[in-house]
């Protein structure tokens, strides 16, 4: 006999799990818009910032899969409690921070480790379960869509706190706003549990089936890309428009118009996810990115053009997130969705720890982002075809003893 909860109230979680994701999200987004003002004053190379960005991201991804276990086994709330507090910690070491040992820590372990807990992993799991099967890849658009109305709203808000009180005391402003995940929590805690007779899978037997699985092994490969591009894109393109003469507002602008079409991309993404064939959509989704990147890096740039493939970039944007872990509950259930989620996840952010830091890297040897920008479209291409012999189905499996 096992306990099972019953579910949430649906309007309590997508409140909840929105407004969490859009304060976690929402600060992050924003991290590229540092890169200058701290190099510039510490003195430090562009590899220094950006390849604490890309441990961060890393980071996140390695924790991921433990935070969505723990989530499956002891509820959403705690964990979610534990990732505010490392958020706000990791923002005051980053302001504080005055070697890259230190700026490392801060910025590249803690925050990773804290957005592994504040992030999709443990939200969609939570959406999972509380959620019926035909309006999951609906709710799980709704937080994405959330997340991207948190880049939309912070990076203005952000661009602004480093212009009036200085970027130090701009990252303790947002290390404040970090600790209200807290409280939001408290409306994913585990309500009061039910017995159950029914045989359950081990944790152990779940990941092996998952690695196993040739169509999870395809969505991973395809998730690294995701990573690869949209970190790739958020943490450099404002240093790229400002070595090619754009004003400081247009990278500002820029990032905010991917929030805000982001909006609609996500939220458009997992309506349709309800309705067509997922793996079919995602591939469709990286062939667009491609060939975006293609126009905008082959195009004039002016600020109309850098708008103009914001909006298009920003669509595009995070709409992959709930269709792959839409993918991931229809064919292995969402009893451990927030951990196979996780391990999912971490394939992104290996694509994200290379596209940051690649980034940083050819810079500095090469003195231009060409080759990234080129290498974004070649991984596009790629993440559409491995997407294509996906089987969208659930997994049969043996009775359980």
């Amino acid at each position: 006999m096992r306990a099972t909860t019953k579910p949430l109230s649906l309007v309590q979680v997508l409140v909840c799990s929105a407004a969490i994701v859009t304060v976690s999200m929402g600060i992050r987004h924003g991290f590229g818009l540092w890169l200058q003002p701290i190099t510039a004053d510490r003195g430090w190379n562009r590899e220094t910032f950006a390849f604490a960005l890309a441990v961060q991201n890393l980071a996140w991804g390695l924790t991921a899969p433990f935070a969505g276990a723990l989530a499956d086994r002891w509820g959403a709330f705690r964990v979610l409690v534990g990732g505010s507090v490392l958020y706000a910690g990791g923002l005051v070491i980053m302001g504080l921070a005055s070697t890259g040992a230190a700026f490392l820590g801060g910025t590249g372990v803690l925050l990773g480790m804290a957005q592994a807990g504040t992030t999709y992993a443990v939200v969609y799991g939570v959406i999972g379960r509380n959620v019926a099967p035909e309006r999951r890849s609906w709710a799980m658009g709704i937080t994405a869509a959330a997340g991207s109305f948190g880049q939309f709203l912070m990076v203005p808000v952000e661009g602004g706190l480093i212009g009036g009180v200085g970027w130090q005391n701009a990252l303790f402003v947002c290390a404040a706003l970090a600790l209200v995940i807290a409280p939001l929590a408290l409306g994913l805690r585990d309500p009061e549990r039910v017995a159950t007779t029914a045989p359950q899978q081990s944790v152990g037997a779940a990941i092996r089936e998952a690695m196993a699985d040739r169509s999870f092994q395809l969505l991973t490969a395809g998730y690294f890309v995701c990573g690869f591009q949209v970190v790739f894109i958020g943490v450099h393109m404002p240093s790229y428009l400002k070595d090619n003469g754009l004003q400081p507002h247009v990278a500002t602008t820029a990032l905010a118009l991917i929030g805000l079409f982001n909006v609609f991309g996500t939220y458009i993404a997992g309506m349709l996810g309800g309705r067509l064939t997922k793996k079919y959509l995602l591939s469709t989704i990286y062939v667009l990115r491609s060939l975006a990147i293609v126009a905008f890096v082959l195009a004039p740039l002016t600020p109309w053009s850098v708008y103009l493939f914001a909006a298009v970039i920003g669509f595009l944007w995070l709409s992959t997130v709930p269709l792959t872990n839409g993918i991931v509950a229809e064919i292995f259930g969402v009893r451990y969705l927030s951990m196979l989620g996780g391990f999912v996840f971490l394939s992104h952010q290996v694509g994200s720890f290379l596209g940051v830091w690649l980034g940083g890297r050819l810079y500095d040897t090469t003195g231009s982002y060409e080759v990234v920008w080129w290498l974004a479209v070649a991984l596009g291409v790629f993440a559409a075809l491995v997407n294509l012999p996906i089987r969208e189905r659930a997994i049969l499996r043996p009775a359980l003893a």
